[in-house]
């Protein structure tokens, strides 16, 4: 049952006794003074029985705890016991000081509860939602920035041979459960005792430097995958369709068909690595959701990427997200648009972003919207060549004139290219004639291509947008939108103190909840500050509340002196008692 923290303020509670020791401007101070504004227990009563059990740990309270632990990033254990001993923690969460108000399987109960439920954002909302309250958030229109960072994920990344043995033995252990069978001993009843093995590698008698040795290693993996993947076929014909059992076994069984493939060809009675990396390349089985990404051209990481918005004004994170390792970083870009618009009630004006944002398919989503985007446009084409931003496109007389003053109105086709709606188009290029570039001196820079060729331009797709792109970014006006895109910089690097770097969870939707706390502490952190430099106008009855109750304190010390005194004089304890 919903249990509810009393309307009835208690003079021995930790914020009434130490507040002021704690500190009002510190983050605990900030939760002490506004928890009742920010979260309501109500706002979690869909997780509890309405009339029937005992009444629950208040879920505001847990989530305050949630606030905390991701503010000092602690373990769940670690938490408990600061809510149990921490001055501070106790003063934010409004308990006694001998208090211990929650177990740690409550706090990892209510966070489940969280996820499950598609509960994970409503946390991060009531952030914002306190913002517009307090005043720190105006209403307005937004200028929303978009920036991406890496995280890492919490799954173990191995070679081919320890992730192929990963997968059988996941599948190993959904075959064994099935039958009511302990692991290693059906393991080893069907001939797969090797794979028990910590490295399947480390057991192995190979020969690294020897092509065939590894190639025998191999070949040998493979064919116990695919005799193991018919043993789970059998086993699948027993079992009762929606079993939990079964659905283990499809699911495993998918997995290894999926590491096999991307990592293995397949030869005449033997198997090989595959040279390169698949696409969509699996890199763990404990997080099968995890994927090679890259930032930059030296710098790789293997888990998931989080996009954020911003306000420029506020510095408030009004959405976020977490996209795989190897999305682009503009692949959800409108969806965080409309998420910011949602979560704060008021219209994103203009979209800011970096070169990422800035493609053509990009930019033609937001312009089938309505909706303004301003990003670089970045530099493309082969170094030491000159650029196709030194030619001039004239789009209504379709004609291109190069840096020497050469001018072509000739359009060859150069391809295909497929837009967001999957449907292909042909692709045209701007051809000069051979005879004109030969004869140019600046031919051996504009010119790569073999023998006796002319310079081509490709036409984009979106080229009048990209154009006027260009033409922005060349403008002094431009100049603003620099200083403010580092607005989601600054964010970010927030969001990396508070452990977003590495994810403490396996899974992209609990990945996803470890940043909306982490945002929602950024956000109140913010207006915390704001709060403490401003003033607060809401303050003065809660500071009645208190002047009253340290006069009752103060009113209790001497009467229990008086008490001492009289007892130490007359020698017996007074006929009266003090007490509540």
């Amino acid at each position: 049952m919903l249990g509810k923290r009393s309307a009835q303020l208690g003079m021995f509670e930790a914020d009434h006794l130490y507040l002021g020791f704690v500190g009002e401007d510190t983050l605990y101070g900030f939760l002490a003074l506004h928890r009742d504004q920010i979260f309501h227990d109500e706002d979690f009563a869909e997780f509890y029985s309405p009339d029937q059990g005992r009444p629950s740990v208040p879920p505001s309270l847990l989530a305050i705890a949630l606030l905390l632990q991701t503010y000092e990033r602690v373990s769940d254990e670690e938490a408990k016991a600061r809510a149990d001993y921490d001055l501070r923690w106790k003063v934010a969460l409004g308990v006694g000081v001998d208090a211990r108000p929650f177990a740690k399987s409550t706090l990892q109960l209510f966070r489940a509860q969280l996820v499950l439920n598609g509960k994970m954002r409503a946390v991060f909302q009531r952030s914002l939602e306190y913002a517009l309250q307090s005043g720190y958030l105006k209403k307005r229109k937004l200028r929303a920035v978009l920036d991406t960072t890496y995280i890492l994920g919490r799954g173990a990344v191995k070679d081919t041979y320890n992730l192929l043995a990963d997968g059988m033995r996941q599948l190993l252990r959904a075959v064994a459960q099935a039958e009511g069978a302990e692991l290693t001993a059906w393991a080893t009843r069907h001939g797969y005792e090797r794979y028990m093995a910590s490295s399947i590698k480390g057991e192995a008698e190979v020969d690294w430097d020897d092509e065939e040795s590894r190639s025998e290693f191999l070949t040998g993996i493979v064919t116990d995958a695919d005799r193991l993947l018919g043993l789970a076929d059998e086993g699948l014909a027993s079992l009762a369709e929606g079993a939990v059992e079964r659905e283990r076994i499809v699911r495993a069984g998918e997995l290894l068909k999926q590491l096999v493939s991307q990592d293995v060809e397949r030869g005449t009675g033997r198997a090989t690595l595959k040279q390169g990396v698949a696409r969509d390349r699996v890199v763990s089985v404990h997080d099968p959701e995890m994927r090679h990404g890259r930032k930059s051209g030296s710098k790789r990481f293997d888990g998931h990427k989080v996009a954020i918005a911003v306000d420029a004004e506020s510095q408030l994170i009004t959405a976020v997200e977490v996209l795989a390792g190897n999305a682009a970083d503009s692949e959800q870009a409108l969806d965080l648009v409309r998420a910011s618009e949602e979560n704060t009630g008021q219209e994103v004006e203009e979209t800011i972003g970096d070169c990422a944002y800035g493609s053509g398919n990009t930019r033609q989503a937001f312009a089938d919207e309505g909706r303004k985007l301003v990003a670089k446009v970045g530099r493309h084409g082969r170094r030491g060549q000159i650029p196709k931003q030194e030619f001039q496109i004239n789009l209504e007389d379709m004609t291109c004139t190069c840096p020497a003053g050469q001018t072509t109105g000739t359009l060859i086709k150069a391809g295909k290219w497929t837009d967001r709606h999957g449907k292909k188009h042909q692709r045209w290029a701007f051809s000069f004639d051979a005879d004109v570039c030969s004869a140019c001196a600046r031919r051996s820079d504009c010119v790569r291509a073999k023998g006796h060729k002319g310079r081509s331009i490709q036409l984009h797709p979106q080229e009048r947008l990209l154009q006027e792109a260009r033409e922005f970014q060349e403008s002094a006006a431009f100049k603003e939108y620099r200083q403010i895109r580092q607005t989601a910089e600054h964010r970010l690097a927030r969001l990396v103190q508070l452990g977003i770097r590495q994810a403490r969870y396996f899974g992209r939707r609990k990945t996803l909840f470890q940043l909306l706390m982490a945002a929602t502490v950024a956000n109140l952190t913010l207006v915390a500050n704001k709060t403490e430099r401003s003033g607060s106008e809401d303050r003065p009855s809660l500071s009645l509340s208190r002047s009253i109750l340290a006069l009752g304190k103060s009113i209790w010390s001497h009467l229990a002196h008086l008490e001492l005194n009289l007892t130490s004089i007359g020698g017996q304890k007074p006929a009266f008692r003090l007490g509540f």
